[in-house]
């Protein structure tokens, strides 16, 4: 959808829109920097960074592919917490989970109807489970985020179903992040995919601005109308990580205050990955 010169700036300012976001885009990349941040709190990357993010996220990758080998009936998921942790140590890097927020784990591990943020624990993998793994390493000061969400096994097709809508939510989003679109595109590419396969879109959870810190400015909502929001511009470094539901899009927490699950006890899948805007398009900075 083209923005005309006097139109309402998609990020909501209530400004026309050559009065706002457009002014942006004709800017230099220094001065973006500069009014992004002074605008939405949005730190740009310049290219220095952006390796960094890269090698972040070169772990991050290695990390979620150790775990696959070990996926398995029988694994608990406080066994992958040691591994997880171990590994990232090993690597020279910090496992971000722990501590943060109180969280007390190293590695988010989420279970069939757990959406996200699942505490590893006793709980042993069974044969037809999906699990969610959530990995975030800080590596020499620069944070990579991803997950996967994996098969225990032979699963069921409600199962096989609802990883399937998951992974293709994400690459719809995928496709939006480009320069000139706005994090509205992305949501609406998701909820658009994934309502139409008879899925729900979790509203509460969002991605997020990533690299300097765990958790950034803007927030990236998998659910929105095509042309709200902030304008993507090179130097952007978020996640997208859509949550999807085979039932209703409702969640409750748990009493431990972290482990989200759907209202409904419907399975839930998700997938994830930190990219970078550039000037060409989209760079997955967590290739898996």
């Amino acid at each position: 959808m083209k923005i005309g010169r006097n139109d309402p700036c998609p990020c909501g300012s209530g400004l026309k829109y050559k009065k706002c976001c457009m002014q942006a885009q004709q800017q230099s990349q220094e001065n973006l920097k500069e009014l992004y941040y002074k605008r939405y709190k949005i730190q740009l990357k310049e290219e220095e960074d952006i390796q960094g993010i890269r090698r972040a996220g070169d772990l991050v990758v290695q990390t979620l592919d150790m775990v696959q080998e070990v996926i398995r009936p029988g694994v608990s998921t406080e066994y992958i917490n040691g591994l997880v942790h171990d590994f990232t140590v090993q690597n020279g890097a910090v496992p971000a989970p722990l501590g943060y927020n109180g969280f007390p784990k190293s590695v988010c591990i989420s279970v069939n109807e757990v959406i996200c943020h699942g505490i590893p624990g006793e709980y042993e993998l069974r044969e037809g489970d999906i699990v969610n793994v959530d990995v975030t390493s800080r590596l020499q000061g620069y944070y990579a985020d991803a997950s996967r969400t994996f098969k225990v096994g032979e699963i069921g097709e409600d199962a096989s179903r609802i990883v399937d809508v998951a992974y293709h939510s994400l690459m719809q989003g995928l496709d939006q992040v480009r320069p000139g679109n706005t994090v509205g595109d992305i949501g609406w590419a998701i909820q658009r995919f994934a309502e139409k396969e008879g899925c729900s879109v979790v509203r509460e959870m969002v991605g997020h601005g990533v690299g300097f810190e765990f958790h950034e400015p803007p927030q990236v909502p998998h659910f929105g109308k095509k042309g709200n929001g902030i304008i993507l511009v090179p130097g952007m470094v978020f996640t997208v990580e859509p949550m999807i539901n085979l039932g209703g899009r409702e969640l409750r927490v748990l009493e431990d205050n972290w482990t989200a699950v759907t209202r409904d006890g419907s399975l839930s899948a998700q997938f994830e990955k930190t990219v970078a805007v550039r000037t060409n398009g989209c760079e997955v900075l967590t290739p898996w």
